[in-house]
């Protein structure tokens, strides 16, 4: 009996057929596999918010440049007249004492007199309240110097019996401190942060075998200025600026997101 060629073929095809696509099956899932794979890390070193993520900071010391001290004295009258002829030599006596310690022209502002009424409590026999009367009027008169003569306006400011002596009350307040390059030190402490935290992402990198790539993202955080040496005061979520110190330190941050290769 003869066998036909192709129909021996055939038979021998469809044995094997299960194994030959379960064969193939393998291999297909093998390369999707190894695409997935490929895609989950390429994926993972590029994609944003992920790869190595490190925050750098920097902070200097300074002195302040610039001192401006405020002030302010007041004087009561029964008439807006008689008071502003009073409160009038009083602004003359303390811009004499200011010039005497040599405060400039340039360095000293007067506002310009404020007015209100005053008034005063009236009781019967019995000790009841009756009601207030007007019994005259205070102005008010604001007192303003603005140095880079740090040393002098601090000495002015400490003591100013004098004016007390003349008859002038004036009310001092606290010299602030403030720095005239505020803007070039901000920028050389965000260089030197940007500097630190890419210094920080190598040595991660480094140590995981990994290379950085790609700078994915970057965000400054906000600039804090404190007093030197300062235990209690705290930095804050919107930025601090201190005024109250004569030396500070300015601190900032910068983090950084880099892929890896």
């Amino acid at each position: 009996m003869e066998v036909n060629g192709n129909n021996s073929k055939g038979g021998l095809f469809l044995q094997y057929r299960p194994v030959l696509i379960a064969l193939i099956a393998g291999i297909c899932a093998i390369i999707c596999v190894s695409i997935f794979t490929g895609n989950v890390i390429q994926y993972k070193k590029n994609a944003g918010g992920t790869g190595i993520t490190a925050t750098g900071s920097a902070s200097v010391d300074f002195e302040s440049d610039l001192v401006v001290w405020r002030g302010s004295f007041s004087v009561q009258g029964d008439t807006p007249r008689i008071a502003y002829s009073s409160i009038k030599k009083d602004g003359e006596i303390v811009k004499s004492y200011l010039r005497d310690n040599g405060v400039t022209d340039d360095e000293m502002v007067l506002s310009s007199v404020s007015i209100s009424p005053t008034y005063t409590s009236q009781y019967d026999e019995e000790g009841r309240y009756l009601g207030d009367i007007q019994s005259g009027y205070e102005l008010t008169q604001s007192m303003t110097v603005t140095s880079q003569d740090i040393d002098k306006v601090e000495l002015i400011s400490r003591d100013i019996s004098n004016l007390i002596e003349s008859g002038v009350e004036l009310q001092s307040n606290l010299p602030e401190y403030y720095y005239t390059k505020l803007d070039e030190l901000k920028l050389d402490l965000i260089t030197k942060a940007t500097a630190n935290a890419k210094e920080r992402i190598d040595l991660v990198a480094s140590g995981c075998g990994a290379q950085t790539d790609q700078l994915l993202t970057a965000s400054l955080g906000v600039f804090q200025i404190t007093a030197t040496n300062s235990g209690t005061e705290s930095y804050s979520y919107g930025g601090s600026f201190n005024t109250s110190s004569r030396f500070k330190t300015a601190n900032i941050t910068v983090r950084l997101n880099y892929s890896v290769k």
